[in-house]
């Protein structure tokens, strides 16, 4: 097993991996007890041609070691990197090493088009595709922890090597249903800048607040603002300086002294005398003289025209499934619960199920069912599709 940990160690190993047309990527790492991610280990497997599988694990805690030349080589555009359920490796790259990988496989994504259904793990398909059961005992390592030991450091290999097999087996499947560009679109989202942007002025998006008062978004933008920074001054946890429902109990009812804070009950004892209740407070006093931050009444759920039929939820859901079975994608790459409700409302705007692939197998007949051109009955037991004669249009 190849174990880098210098300078020149890893030169060789990427001299050994020249050639390869794809790297399989994974990563460990700590993140429990601090704000940015600590990475411990990046596992990488290539298949070389002419030489067969390369494969071995970096060790980024090794003294000395620069991981520059590693980060230049995930950054060529002709060198495409296989990840499963990549985002958070992908975001230590960018943080650590100032990269998006590109071009981008995530064989999680795939897995939704190949017929594996919603969120399927690694182990599922390393048990499906490559024949292999993974041995989860060494799951909840420690991962900083040195030395590590055999069993472990082969555990965290194991999730590129087999990684290999299932990106090739996924890669011909999808060539052949010519679904590769579905892929594609959905793979397009990881590698957006803004989902890994730190910007504490940004930090309200993650509460995801549903109001349209302006007072409250104020005061929580700047609440969400106060708490990253500390967070990342610090190097902890949000939840460590203070939890969401205590951000926006605080927007909703703001306090006008220490003691008022003191009574909120998901404030912490003790904290509206220290120095981080000194900072909250100052921040809900420039929240509540500030205007929202843009996009904030925007991004509020907008009042629908009208609510939609629990009954016509239902139905569109279960032509979701059909659609979704036969197509042999995952539901869930087709169509989400909003989707569905706002195609029952007849809220069509921003329906990503009207557009594209998603139009062909799901949303067409989404609309001819909502337009009564269309039935779903029972044959044989089984639920169908069935098309009716509608009006000529």
């Amino acid at each position: 097993m190849r174990i880098v940990e210098t300078n020149q160690a890893l030169a060789e190993f990427l001299g050994a991996l020249e050639g390869a047309p794809y790297l399989a990527l994974d990563t460990e790492f700590l993140r429990d007890q601090t704000y940015y991610p600590k990475l411990c280990l990046i596992q990488v497997a290539g298949n070389v041609p002419g030489s067969g599988m390369v494969e071995g694990i970096i060790d980024p805690l090794a003294p000395g070691l620069d991981l520059t030349a590693f980060y230049q080589r995930i950054a060529q555009p002709g060198l495409i990197k296989v990840l499963h359920a990549g985002r958070q490796d992908i975001e230590i790259f960018h943080l650590q090493g100032g990269v998006l990988p590109h071009p981008l496989f995530d064989t999680q994504i795939a897995a939704m088009v190949c017929g594996f259904g919603d969120a399927a793990s690694y182990e599922t398909l390393a048990r499906k595709i490559a024949h292999v059961e993974i041995d989860k005992s060494a799951r909840f390592t420690d991962w900083s922890h040195r030395p590590l030991s055999k069993r472990q450091l082969e555990y965290a290999l194991a999730d590129v090597t087999h990684l290999c097999v299932i990106y090739e087996w996924m890669k011909a499947r999808l060539e052949k249903t010519g679904r590769s560009a579905w892929v594609a679109e959905e793979v397009a989202a990881l590698q957006d800048p803004a989902l890994y942007r730190l910007d504490p002025e940004l930090a309200w998006k993650r509460l995801k607040p549903r109001t349209a008062n302006k007072r409250f978004l104020a005061i929580l933008a700047s609440l969400a603002a106060w708490r990253e920074r500390e967070a990342q001054a610090r190097d902890i946890p949000r939840g460590r300086v203070l939890k969401d429902e205590a951000l926006t109990e605080i927007a909703a009812h703001p306090p006008e002294s220490a003691e008022a804070l003191e009574r909120i009950r998901a404030v912490p004892k003790g904290f509206a005398n220290s120095k981080l209740g000194k900072g909250l407070m100052e921040a809900i006093a420039a929240g509540a003289t500030a205007q929202p931050p843009e996009g904030a009444i925007a991004d509020a759920r907008p009042r629908r025209r009208r609510e939609p039929s629990p009954a016509v939820v239902d139905l569109l859901k279960t032509l979701l499934r059909l659609k979704a079975e036969t197509a042999g994608v995952a539901p869930r790459l087709i169509a989400n619960a909003e989707d569905i409700e706002k195609l029952a409302a007849e809220d069509d705007d921003g329906v990503a199920a009207l557009s594209g692939w998603r139009r062909e197998v799901f949303g067409n007949d989404a609309i001819a069912l909502r337009k009564g051109n269309l039935a779903i009955a029972l044959e044989n037991g089984e639920a169908v599709v069935v098309e009716l004669e509608g009006e000529e249009e």
